[in-house]
């Protein structure tokens, strides 16, 4: 029986192809054996968001230095970004960021780096049907994905904005001193936030 050089160049080829397949498709189990060491590791917590309940509509005042205003939230249609939030303002950690981005129908601010790229993009945007009117509080994140929004960013609309509805995480909306969002300018600040009722 003669084989042919393209025959075993073939067959070479094939056992090549399987070899490859199996080692890559091969199982990643653990050696067998008990485990002799430990080692303790600390996890910071301080940055993670666990779900919970925030009763009835909590109201923050952030001031600038164009003056102050006052957002109600709404816990009920965006839990988790409630809680972020809460706790960003709580600890100051808006305190002298500024409003990069101002547009005659938009302000945002609280980036820490102050350019539009700060902040994790890990939130989950919490959509509902709650429209984005003049005054509404919503959260910022990237065109894509658009499951994730910014964790640190905000962003109140100056103009009614139906455009958003649906597409963003609707936190809430001005009840005092719109007029002072529509006098801010790129690069006021936030001075201070303090949340006014728990």
């Amino acid at each position: 029986m003669k084989i042919s050089l393209r025959t075993l160049v073939l067959f070479a080829i094939g056992i090549v192809i399987v070899g490859a397949y199996i080692y890559a498709n091969r199982s990643h189990n653990l050696p067998t054996g008990q485990i002799i060491q430990t080692k303790s590791v600390d996890i910071p917590t301080e940055d993670l968001v666990t779900p919970g309940v925030v009763p009835g509509r909590p109201q923050v005042e952030i001031t600038t230095s164009k003056g102050s205003f006052t957002i109600e939230l709404r816990p009920d249609l965006a839990p988790r970004s409630v809680i972020n939030f809460l706790s960003k303002w709580a600890n100051d950690y808006c305190d002298n960021t500024t409003f990069h981005r101002v547009e005659d129908w938009i302000i945002q601010g609280c980036d820490p780096k102050g350019d539009g790229t700060g902040g994790n993009n890990t939130l989950a945007t919490e959509t509902s049907e709650q429209s984005f009117d003049r005054g509404s509080v919503g959260v910022a994140r990237k065109s894509y994905p658009k499951d994730k929004s910014n964790d640190s960013q905000f962003f109140v609309v100056r103009k009614d904005s139906p455009f958003l509805n649906g597409d963003y995480t609707y936190l809430g909306r001005v009840i005092a001193g719109m007029p002072v969002v529509d006098e801010i300018s790129a690069g006021d600040r936030i001075t201070s936030t303090v949340i006014l009722t728990k």
